[in-house]
């Protein structure tokens, strides 16, 4: 197909560091040809190997380095907003890593930005659109062969919280993910959210509500409930089951290693989303490779990344003041229209 696509990698922490990796070793047709991270170092040792990659301390930098022809966005929430008007400024194609932008009225901002240009750049990485599992749960739903969703039971643990994870996040980072899923598995928007708050572990840091339980309503009648638990203590679980009219679909259940030693069997479980979900990182970043060198954009839009935004926000209402609380959206581009969810 040509020329390696010259991809900017905005971030080099954990997951962007992962990102860099990916495009220089599992991903075919791109090639790693900037990184920008306000820690000089960090991004230095995140291209370490990799030739001719230019490595700067500012995203807007490395967005204009010579063979730069589009970009992934893996730096901290509050930064992408700024990051994605840059890169539409500059007509370049985004892999935009979850929150899109944590807060509604950046994303919102996002989306106008994006309809103004008439055309799509960007895709949000809710990565599990492109798991093998949740795909096959929703080619199951939309063949309409177990009749019509009535709920999904979805649940979302972590070994433990990192530093500074607040109760907030256990909605608007954590379970931004069950959001996004809902809306595609569904097709439905999401119009309301409850959170409830059983005592916390005794795992959790010192005030952090952990865990929580989450009740969506769904515009179509649908009811999504997520368990979020960050500080389980054994491993990383996701799991969603789908309930219908004529049937149920559950996924999760099996997604580890049976190791049997030592007189005995156990299986293991995944201590790392990066682990639990590789398969499906590298499947998204190669279809968005594919897509861009094609001269197209799909996958989860920036009205996706919208609409997570203000239903988690939402969520964090819900979480602070209790009681239901509704979700409004603004009126969809014309841009967006005939997506899912």
């Amino acid at each position: 197909m040509g020329e390696l696509l010259g991809v900017a990698v905005l971030g080099a922490g954990h997951m962007g560091a992962d990102h860099i990796r990916r495009l220089d070793r599992v991903v075919s047709g791109a090639r790693v040809a900037a990184v920008a991270d306000p820690d000089p170092a960090r991004a230095k040792e995140a291209a370490a190997g990799i030739d001719g990659v230019a490595v700067h301390s500012e995203a807007e930098a490395a967005l204009d380095a010579p063979g730069v022809s589009a970009v992934l966005i893996a730096s901290p929430g509050p930064a992408h907003e700024e990051a994605l008007l840059a890169a539409f400024a500059r007509g370049l194609p985004v892999l935009c890593e979850k929150p899109m932008v944590p807060e509604s009225e950046g994303a919102l901002r996002v989306v106008e930005a994006e309809a103004r240009l008439g055309r799509r750049l960007a895709q949000i990485g809710f990565m599990r659109r492109y798991d093998a599992e949740y795909r096959q749960l929703k080619s199951l739903l939309d063949s309409g062969r177990l009749g019509r969703p009535l709920m999904l039971h979805c649940v979302h643990r972590n070994v433990s919280s990192p530093p500074g994870f607040t109760s907030a996040m256990l909605v608007n980072s954590s379970v931004s993910h069950e959001i996004d899923a809902a809306r595609w598995l569904l097709g439905q928007e999401l119009t309301a959210v409850t959170v409830l708050r059983p005592r916390s572990s005794a795992n959790a840091p010192e005030g952090l509500v952990d865990p929580q339980f989450v009740l969506f309503e769904t515009a179509g009648g649908a009811v999504v409930d997520v368990e979020v638990f960050v500080n389980c203590g054994f491993g990383y679980q996701v799991r969603c089951e789908a309930v219908c009219e004529a049937g149920s679909a559950r996924i999760g259940e099996d997604h580890t290693v049976l190791v049997t030693a030592e007189g005995g069997a156990r299986q293991e479980v995944p201590q790392d989303y990066l682990v639990r979900f590789a398969d499906a990182y590298d499947r998204q970043v190669q279809a968005w490779v594919d897509a861009t060198r094609q001269g197209r954009v799909t996958g989860p839009s920036a009205w996706d990344g919208y609409a997570a935004s203000v239903v988690a926000e939402a969520g964090v209402r819900a979480l602070e003041g209790g009681g239901r609380v509704t979700v409004g959206l603004a009126a969809r581009p014309e841009l967006y229209a005939g997506q899912d969810g």
